[in-house]
């Protein structure tokens, strides 16, 4: 079959795909069991990604970024999808934290953290989801009370990618907490150093085991005022609208990886695979679910491909993006759970990568906007 190549695929972003999918099978997923165990991954991988120019790819070069265009960010989550691996929280550190310094940081606040962060130096976290509040972000509890030149923050977060290893968070608050969305307020947080800051466990998931999600508490953490992101409070809700179109195009980016690589993996397990005397693949059941698979692989690259044109172009709506994101995720579980069935007993084995791929992919419906969520943006569109 002809290799499809997406127009946003030029011969740079092409180059970088490929360096990128080697550096994740060498790097990551060739050390999965290590990762797994201490529930991390050590951060002489963030500093060879950032020697390899894998981090930060659409930052300026004037703050130590790439200076590429997000496509050249999207090439590298791809690629991780690609390789079958979720658990290293590049697309949080480079896709999200940077692109909220990059489009609502002051000077000094990208000065500050970006060339740090472009390196692997700093590794970077976001904080919206609360224990009682996950998609519903108007819902938050955590405080930034303004005292003097401070704020005092109080409250706490869960399911924070990166969260147990971060130098520093991008924490949406409350700076009034009687204002609704009115009152959300993103500021920056720098955690090395970080009296009443404290993580709680590693959460025990499902899949991707080698992250370090987890529990944070902030108890009267004292941060100037100069950490608010932003010109003045209460923009924060504003400001998470507008990014979470792109944090949906990089989950797609990372599905469509994966189905990719869950069909080839596949196609090639079964012609070699024997049963009755025939390889697996000879038998018309196994055929047919791989063309199937395969068409699902295609047509929703192809969807991908023009949501990322548009996104490039600056056209990409909300409810593209929510598309995007909830079609792509469904269709990642659909298409590996197929594939598991048909390495038989073996896809059950975390041995296998297709075992792996599937306890990552779940939940992929479910964080960036539950796809339940994803449904009332695109109805609302019609």
């Amino acid at each position: 079959m002809k290799k499809h190549v997406p127009s946003w695929h030029d011969d740079e972003v092409r180059a970088l795909s490929e360096l990128a999918i080697g550096f994740f099978e060498r790097e990551v997923v060739a050390h999965n069991d290590k990762w797994d165990a201490q529930h991390r991954i050590d951060r002489s991988v963030w500093h060879t990604a950032g020697q390899l120019g894998l981090l930060c790819c659409s930052v300026p070069e004037e703050y130590g970024g790439g200076g590429g265009t997000f496509a050249h960010d999207l090439a590298v989550f791809e690629a991780q999808g690609y390789a079958g691996d979720l658990a290293f929280g590049i697309s949080v550190h480079s896709g999200i934290v940077a692109h909220y310094l990059v489009e609502y940081g002051s000077e000094a606040q990208k000065k500050a953290w970006l060339p740090g962060m472009a390196t692997g130096e700093i590794l970077g976290a976001i904080g919206m989801t609360e224990p009682g509040a996950g998609s519903d972000l108007k819902a938050i509890k955590t405080t930034a009370i303004r005292d003097g030149d401070d704020y005092v923050i109080n409250g706490s977060k869960t399911f924070i990618t990166n969260g147990a290893s971060a130098d520093m968070i991008v924490l949406a608050v409350k700076t009034d907490p009687k204002a609704g969305a009115k009152g959300v307020s993103l500021v920056i947080v720098d955690l090395r150093d970080c009296p009443g800051f404290t993580v709680g466990r590693v959460l025990d998931k499902v899949g991707q085991h080698g992250a370090d999600t987890s529990e944070l508490s902030f108890t009267d953490v004292r941060i100037p005022v100069d950490n608010l992101l932003g010109e003045s409070e209460g923009q924060g809700f504003g400001q998470l609208m507008a990014q979470l179109v792109q944090e949906r195009l990089i989950i797609g980016a990372q599905a469509s990886g994966a189905m990719k690589r869950a069909v080839e993996d596949t196609v090639a397990y079964t012609k070699s695979r024997q049963a009755f005397g025939h390889s697996l693949f000879e038998f018309q059941n196994t055929a047919f679910e791989l063309a199937e698979c395969q068409t699902i692989a295609r047509t929703c690259q192809v969807f991908l491909d023009h949501c990322i044109e548009a996104h490039l172009r600056g056209e990409l709506d909300p409810s593209e993006a929510a598309m995007v994101k909830y079609w792509l995720t469904e269709k990642q579980c659909e298409v590996i759970d197929r594939c598991v069935q048909l390495h038989g007993g073996y896809g059950y084995m975390r041995e296998y990568l297709i075992a792996r791929m599937y306890e990552d992919a779940r939940v992929q419906k479910i964080y960036a906007g539950a796809n339940e969520v994803m449904k009332g943006i695109i109805a609302k569109s019609l």
